[in-house]
């Protein structure tokens, strides 16, 4: 399947490596996780966006011990603080330029748009340095340009709890997006500040009115690097139409989630799921916004997957379901690959 390299909009994959000390077994094949090097060669998984993520000391993301009688509500879990996410980001971006310099010249983590080309035309994973939650951005924005120096490309503004940029959406079923108070005046500094340097921003785990506020403020095209559909899903994590059009419209790009809860009809947390539920988010996207704005996103090492997929080798597989679906091969080099590359090229300087 190598004629679809997959550029992904999302994985955990630095945190997994971080929390179990093992980097080295990111270059062996191994059961644990969803990602390592001869798995993702087996898969056609070209590279995407690693994500560095900080997580709360002692607290698990859990919404499946919420479920009751009527749905579930997991609380936003509380705010972290600047020094503490600084310290965290500072040490996984570090793993990511270890996994760089210990591959042997497979591993590139890319800067620009031709470079990632590059990357593809000639076999070589391409790494996206993205942080999710701003927390380690202080609000004079001295840390945001050291790390663009050092190779920061993709900023999600939140996670799934408040910080002094905006407030990101609960885990919550069923409920629309539209959870809370949109971008402070720091986050609308801050969309203003990643335009400037060409960051681009990622408006997953963001609430309807701060991804609105997003809308308003960038000259970038509008991305979702790991959410889903509502309409097809209603979970806060996933996408109105009204949004979705404003993606399509901006020349954006959503990359699909793997996540089970954020697939199924009833946001359930059951595996046991075809890959046609993946299918049927790209294709509502493809047919209703166009082609051009769908893509992959998929959280692996961050989410629970379906048993059909497994883990990254199984991404052959989706494409064989697209293609049964109808999709055209020119269709699939846009969702796996072309349609990240553009928007980057778009947004990146």
């Amino acid at each position: 399947m190598t004629k679809f390299p997959i550029i992904d909009g999302h994985n955990d994959t630095l945190l997994r490596l971080q929390e179990s000390g093992d980097a080295p077994s990111f270059f062996t094949e191994s059961t644990v996780g969803h990602i390592d090097m001869p798995r993702a060669k087996k898969g056609g998984f070209a590279g995407g966006f690693f994500a560095v993520y900080t997580p709360n000391e002692a607290y698990k993301v859990e919404p499946e011990n919420y479920v009751t009688e009527d749905g579930y509500d997991m609380p936003l879990p509380p705010p972290i603080s600047h020094e503490q996410a600084l310290t965290f980001s500072n040490a996984l971006a570090s793993r990511l330029f270890r996994l760089k310099a210990q591959s042997a010249g497979r591993m590139q983590v890319v800067r620009t748009a031709d470079t990632l080309q590059y990357c593809l035309q000639h076999d070589i994973m391409a790494a996206i340095f993205h942080i999710e939650g701003a927390e380690a951005i202080d609000t004079n924005f001295d840390a945001l340009h050291v790390l663009y120096q050092a190779g920061l490309r993709s900023l999600g503004i939140v996670w799934s709890r408040p910080n002094k940029f905006g407030e990101g959406v609960p885990f919550r079923y069923p409920s629309t997006p539209d959870t809370g108070a949109g971008l402070t005046n720091a986050g609308k500094d801050l969309v203003r500040e990643c335009n400037q340097l060409g960051i681009m921003i990622d408006n997953t785990h963001l609430n309807e009115k701060g991804f609105w506020d997003v809308a308003k403020l960038t000259d970038a095209p509008l991305v979702a690097t790991h959410s889903n559909v509502h309409a097809l899903s209603p979970i806060a994590r996933n996408l109105t139409d009204q949004q979705l059009a404003a993606i399509a419209e901006s020349n954006g790009v959503v990359g699909i989630n793997y996540a089970v809860n954020m697939l199924r009809e009833d946001c359930g947390f059951g595996t046991d799921i075809s890959l046609d539920e993946i299918v049927r988010h790209i294709t509502y996207i493809a047919e209703k916004f166009g082609v051009d704005h769908v893509a992959l996103g998929s959280d692996f090492d961050g989410t629970t997957i379906p048993d059909s997929l497994n883990d990254v080798s199984g991404l052959p597989k989706l494409m064989n379901r697209l293609l049964a679906h109808g999709f055209h091969e020119n269709e699939l080099q846009k969702i796996t690959h072309q349609n990240w590359v553009r928007v980057l090229r778009d947004t990146w300087k």
